[in-house]
């Protein structure tokens, strides 16, 4: 099995290209910093690990949307390693996650303490303090598991 869960923040906006041809395709690369758990360096300072996540298709079309420098999100997806000549003749070996789903892992309001301020392109909805959202009135005809008003 080659299933992989990442919980981490992009270093940088993503990179997005389509592919050529009568279907083409969003692909996104980003990198995400994700802390190692245990006990950091010898200075109490947390540890990191740079990992190189790909997003095809709907996935890379989200990223773009969605997805920008200091985001905080869970990606699941699976290892996949590669290699490839470089033009200096060397043989260039790669390893890659990706991305099969991607979740944001906070709100918009905790993204900001994250040092750069970016904007992370996602709004909560507002909520009441029972933890529910605040469904406005008269839209019970839109919900599908709304009983019919008598």
């Amino acid at each position: 099995m080659n299933k992989v869960i990442l919980m981490g923040r992009l270093t940088r906006d993503p990179d997005v290209r389509y592919s050529q041809g009568e279907n083409s395709m969003a692909i996104a690369r980003y990198t995400l910093a994700v802390d190692r758990r245990g006990r950091g360096s010898q200075d109490g300072e947390q540890q990191s690990d740079f990992i190189g996540i790909v997003a095809f298709g709907k996935a890379g079309e989200f990223a773009e949307k969605y997805l920008h420098k200091g985001t905080k999100v869970v990606v699941t997806g699976r290892i996949q390693t590669g290699s490839y000549t470089n033009k200096d003749g060397n043989k260039v070996y790669t390893t890659d996650v990706v991305a099969e789903d991607q979740e944001f892992a906070e709100s918009k309001g905790s993204n900001s303490s994250n040092g750069g301020g970016q904007n992370s392109g996602f709004e909560r909805p507002q909520s009441a303090e029972d933890g529910f959202m605040n469904i406005p009135e008269g839209i019970d005809e839109d919900l599908p598991f709304a009983q019919p008003s008598r």
